[in-house]
C-alpha cells in the first residue's frame, strides 16, 4: 500500500464498539493513566492502525468510567504505569479475578509515561496523513489540531501505549526501523455521553476557579467563582457536590437518564412539596463521606469524630428513608431508595447508638462504651470510680507504718505504672541515697513528692491490676466488633449513600429552578432546538433587567444562524446563552426560558475564547484555527457549534476567506449540517453573497436605536442584517477622545468610497508655539517704512506658508 493512499486529513468522530462486530478480527491495546480523580486514556486498534483518545475527565474512586470503557471495548491488553493510585491497582486486581474476561495487563515504569517522552513517541510514529512537505518543527502545531495536547494524562497514556505497541511490533513485522503506524486519529467518547472539550467549558463559564479570599485558605486551594456550577450547586452534602460535578463533566443524551432526573426535579419544584424538600435538605446536610470513614475503619484508625459522623450519616439516612417512603413510589428514584434502604441501615444506627457513649467519648477523646454493654467493663469502671475513697483508707493504714517524720501520705493510681505511695520530700532528703526508706522501693521524684512501691501497693497491683489499661483494651475490643459489623454491611452503606448523593443533586437543581424561575425542557429524539424567551443563567443574576430572546434551529427554521450587530450589542452573550441552556438540559436540569424543546445533541463545540497561548507554544490565531478545525472535523448533524468573531486574528481578506470556506463546507452537508451560530462583524460575508444559497441559512441581528447622537442597545434579536457596526459610537462610549473618533469616521468613509486618504500630520503643541513665535518675531522685525518692502507679496508668501505649517487644517 503506497504512502499516498493515506495522505488525507485526520478524521475526528465519536467511535464505539459494535456488539455484533467480529472480535477476533482485531486486537485493542488500552492505555490508562489515573491521577487525582482524573482519568486519561487512549487505545490502539491494530485492525486499521487507528489511535483513539479520550481527553482528561473526572473519575470517581470506583473507576466507573473506566469500567464502562472496558465493557464497550473489551481490550486484549491494558497498559498502565507502575506508579499509580490505589484505586487503579485495586480495579486491576478485581479485573484479573474475573473468570469470563482476563486481559493481558502490562505495567511499565512511570518514566515511560513522561509528558515530553510521550510527545516524542507520537512524533516518531509513522503518520502518513501528515502533509509531505511538513517539517519537524511544524509537526507539533499540526498535531495540536488533531489531539488536545493540554490533556496531560491522555498524552501520557499515549506514551505508554506506543511503547507497548512498538515492543510487540504490532504492524511493524516487515521493517524494524519504521515507527508505529498510525493511519487515523479518532476522538473517543462513551455511548450516550455528549462530547464537550475543555475550551467549551471555559468559554461558556461552566466552571470557574478562583483563589480563596481568606488568608487562612490561600494555601489550601481554590473556590468556585461565578460559574454555572456555582449557581446550580445547592447541594447540602459533599458527596452530592462531587456527583453534580461529575454530571457536569459527563452530560448525557440518554433520554431515560434525563427523564429520570426530570421527574424528581418536577416533584420538588411543586409548591405543595416544599415541606418534604426542606426536611430532606436538613437530613442531607449530615451525610458525610462513607468511603473515607470505612477506609479509616479498615485501617483501625477510627477517631471519635468518625463515629459521630458515621452515626449522623446513618441516622440521617434512616430519616431520609422514612420521608421518601411516604412520597409517590411511581417516581423511579423514590422507589429505589425505598427498596435499597434495607434493615442494615437501621441496624447500624441502633448498634452505634446503643454502644457508643458520645458525651464521655468527646470529653476523654477516645472510644467509650455505654453501661450495660459488657459486664466486665462495667465492673472495672465501678472499681475505678471507687478508687479515691478506697485509696484514702489505704493511705491512712500506710501512714501508721511510716517514719513519724512524715505527717501525711497518699496512695495514687497511674495508668501503665500502677499503684504508688506518694510522700512529701523532707528537707534532709537532698540526693538519691537519702530517698531510700526501709520497706519501700523508690520509683521517681516529681514536684517535691517521692513515689514508692510498698508491699500494700504491690498487692493492689496484683489484685486490681492496671484498671485503666484493662478498660481501654476491653473497650477497643468492643469497638473492633462494632467496626466489623459496619464494614460487613459496607455494601448497603455505599448503595444508600450513592442514592442520597443523587437525591441531593436533584434537590439542588430543583432549588435552583425555584430560585431563578426556570422551566422544565421537553426532551425529544428529533433534531430541533427551540428556546422560547430564553435567558442567560449567569448574566441575569448580575443585571436588574435582562431581555429574553428566542432561538429555534431545525431543518425548516434554519440550522445555520449568522448574527450581525453593533459591537457590545449582545451577540456573544446570545451565543453563550444558547450553549449554556442546551448544556443544562443535557444534565437533566431545568433551564432559564419560558419554554424549551431540546432534541438530540451529541456534542457542543465553540470558537469563542482564545486560551492563554504562552504555555502551549502557539500563536493566538493558531489556537483559534485549532478550535475551528476541531469543530469542522468532529461535529455531526446533531452537534451544536458556536463561533464568535472567527477570522479577526489575521488580515481582513484572509480572515473573511477562511470564515466563508468553513461555513460553505457546513452548508454543503445539507441535513448533516450541525446547529450553527455565528456572530461576526464581517458584513461582507452577506453583502457580497459569499455563502451558497441554502434553506438552512437565516440571518439575525440585534436591535439598536439612536437618540440624538447616542446609541441605545435594545438587546432584542430579530431577522435581518446589521448595516453598520457603529464602531464610532462604541468608541465614544468607551472614552476615546472625540478628535480621534472623528478622524476614524473620516478615514472609514474615505476607505469605503475608495477615495484617497491623506496623511494627517498634526504638530505637537510645543512645535505650534515655537512656529507661531517665529512668525511673530519675523513680522515685528519688518521695517514698514522701507519703500522697497512689498508687504502684500510678503504676507501671501512667507507668512501664509508659516501659518499653513502651524495650522494645516486651514489650507
Amino acid at each position: 500500500m503506497s504512502e499516498s493512499s493515506f495522505s488525507q486529513e485526520v478524521e475526528f468522530r465519536d467511535v464505539s464498539v459494535d456488539g455484533d462486530a467480529d472480535e477476533d478480527s482485531h486486537e485493542i491495546f488500552l492505555s490508562v493513566f489515573v491521577q487525582q480523580s482524573q482519568i486519561g486514556l487512549s487505545y490502539y486498534d491494530n485492525s486499521d492502525c487507528t489511535l483513539h483518545f479520550m481527553p482528561d475527565t473526572m473519575e470517581n474512586s470506583d473507576l466507573q468510567l473506566l469500567d464502562r470503557v472496558i465493557q464497550e471495548l473489551s481490550p486484549a491488553v491494558i497498559i498502565t504505569s507502575a506508579k499509580q493510585e490505589n484505586s487503579l491497582t485495586q480495579f486491576i486486581e478485581k479485573l484479573e479475578l474475573n473468570p469470563d474476561y482476563r486481559p493481558d495487563v502490562v505495567i511499565f515504569p512511570s518514566a515511560n509515561f513522561g509528558l515530553e517522552l510521550s510527545k516524542q513517541r507520537l512524533l516518531t510514529a509513522q503518520l502518513p496523513f501528515l502533509p509531505p512537505s511538513i517539517t519537524e518543527s511544524e509537526k507539533i502545531p499540526y498535531l495540536s489540531s488533531c489531539i488536545p495536547l493540554n490533556s496531560v494524562l491522555m498524552v501520557r497514556s499515549i506514551g505508554g501505549l506506543l511503547k507497548c505497541v512498538e515492543r510487540r511490533r504490532v504492524g511493524l513485522e516487515l521493517d524494524d526501523n519504521v515507527g508505529v503506524p498510525i493511519f487515523q486519529i479518532l476522538a473517543y467518547t462513551l455511548k450516550d455521553i455528549v462530547y464537550i472539550d475543555r475550551d467549551t467549558y471555559s468559554a461558556l463559564q461552566i466552571f470557574k476557579s478562583e483563589l480563596h479570599p481568606s488568608v487562612y485558605k490561600l494555601q489550601s486551594g481554590e473556590k468556585e467563582g461565578m460559574s454555572l456550577y456555582g449557581v446550580l450547586n445547592c447541594c447540602r452534602s459533599r458527596s452530592g457536590s462531587l456527583l453534580l460535578r461529575q454530571w457536569f463533566h459527563r452530560p448525557t443524551r440518554d433520554l431515560n437518564v434525563l427523564k429520570r432526573r426530570q421527574e424528581v426535579i418536577r416533584f420538588f419544584t411543586s409548591p405543595r412539596n416544599f415541606s418534604e424538600l426542606k426536611t430532606l435538605q436538613s437530613c442531607l446536610r449530615n451525610i458525610k463521606s462513607i468511603s473515607t470513614l470505612l477506609q479509616r475503619m479498615s485501617l483501625s484508625n477510627t477517631k471519635v469524630i468518625d463515629w459521630q459522623s458515621l452515626y449522623k450519616t446513618v441516622y440521617s439516612g434512616v430519616c431520609i428513608m422514612d420521608t421518601v417512603c411516604s412520597l409517590p413510589q411511581n417516581i423511579q428514584l423514590f422507589s429505589e431508595i425505598s427498596g435499597n434502604f434495607t434493615d442494615d441501615l437501621f441496624y447500624i444506627a441502633t448498634y452505634i447508638s446503643k454502644v457508643v457513649d458520645f458525651e464521655a467519648s468527646i470529653a476523654e477523646n477516645r472510644f467509650i462504651v455505654r453501661q450495660n454493654i459488657n459486664p466486665v467493663i462495667d465492673e472495672k469502671k465501678r472499681r475505678m470510680m471507687g478508687l479515691p475513697d478506697f485509696l484514702t483508707d489505704v493511705a491512712h493504714a500506710e501512714l501508721e507504718n511510716l517514719d513519724p517524720r512524715f505527717a501525711t501520705c497518699s496512695v495514687i493510681y497511674l495508668p501503665l505504672i500502677g499503684f504508688l505511695l506518694s510522700l512529701p520530700r523532707l528537707p534532709t532528703m537532698l540526693d538519691k541515697q537519702s530517698y531510700e526508706i526501709d520497706g519501700l522501693d523508690f520509683v521517681f521524684l516529681s514536684e517535691d513528692r517521692l513515689h514508692y512501691r510498698s508491699a500494700r501497693t504491690k498487692e493492689l497491683d496484683n489484685i486490681l491490676g492496671d484498671l485503666h489499661c484493662d478498660i481501654i483494651d476491653l473497650e477497643m475490643a468492643v469497638m473492633r466488633d462494632l467496626q466489623a459489623a459496619v464494614v460487613q454491611r459496607s455494601g448497603s452503606l455505599y448503595n444508600v449513600m450513592n442514592l442520597c448523593a443523587e437525591l441531593d443533586c436533584l434537590i439542588a437543581l430543583a432549588q435552583a429552578s425555584q430560585d431563578h424561575n426556570y422551566c422544565c425542557p421537553t426532551l425529544t429524539p428529533n433534531h430541533t432546538l427551540a428556546l422560547i424567551e430564553s435567558r442567560h443563567p449567569l448574566l441575569e443574576l448580575c443585571t436588574p433587567v435582562f431581555v429574553s430572546n428566542t432561538y429555534i434551529s431545525s431543518e425548516t427554521e434554519g440550522k445555520v444562524k449568522i448574527i450581525t450587530g453593533p459591537n457590545s450589542s449582545g451577540k456573544s452573550i446570545y451565543l453563550k446563552q444558547v450553549g449554556l441552556i442546551v448544556f443544562m438540559a443535557l444534565i437533566g436540569s431545568d433551564v432559564p426560558a419560558k419554554e424549551a424543546e431540546i432534541g438530540v445533541v451529541d456534542g457542543v463545540f465553540t470558537r469563542i475564547q482564545s486560551r492563554e497561548s504562552v504555555s502551549v507554544g502557539l500563536s493566538t490565531f493558531m489556537i483559534d484555527l485549532n478550535q475551528m478545525a476541531h469543530s469542522l472535523n468532529n461535529s455531526t448533524g446533531n452537534s451544536l457549534v458556536l463561533v464568535d468573531e472567527f477570522g479577526k486574528g489575521t488580515n481582513t481578506v484572509d480572515g473573511l476567506s477562511l470564515l466563508t470556506a468553513c461555513f460553505s463546507h457546513w452548508l454543503r452537508r445539507g441535513p448533516e449540517c450541525p446547529h450553527l451560530l455565528l456572530a461576526t462583524n464581517f458584513h461582507s460575508l452577506i453583502r457580497l453573497g459569499l455563502l451558497p444559497d441554502s434553506p438552512l441559512l437565516s440571518l439575525l441581528t440585534l436591535e439598536t436605536a439612536i437618540e440624538g447622537e447616542e446609541l441605545v442597545f435594545l438587546y432584542q434579536i430579530r431577522n435581518g442584517i446589521c448595516q453598520s457596526s457603529c464602531a464610532a459610537n462604541i468608541a465614544t462610549l468607551a472614552g476615546v477622545p472625540p478628535a480621534m473618533v472623528k478622524r476614524g469616521v473620516e478615514v472609514s468613509e474615505l476607505y469605503r468610497t475608495g477615495s484617497t486618504i491623506r496623511k494627517m500630520d498634526s504638530p505637537s503643541a510645543d512645535e505650534q508655539y515655537s512656529r507661531c513665535a517665529e512668525v511673530v518675531e519675523k513680522f515685528l522685525s519688518l521695517d514698514l517704512d522701507d519703500p522697497e518692502l512689498d508687504l502684500d507679496a510678503y504676507l501671501k508668501g512667507d507668512v501664509l506658508q508659516a501659518l499653513e505649517e502651524v495650522f494645516p487644517s486651514t489650507a
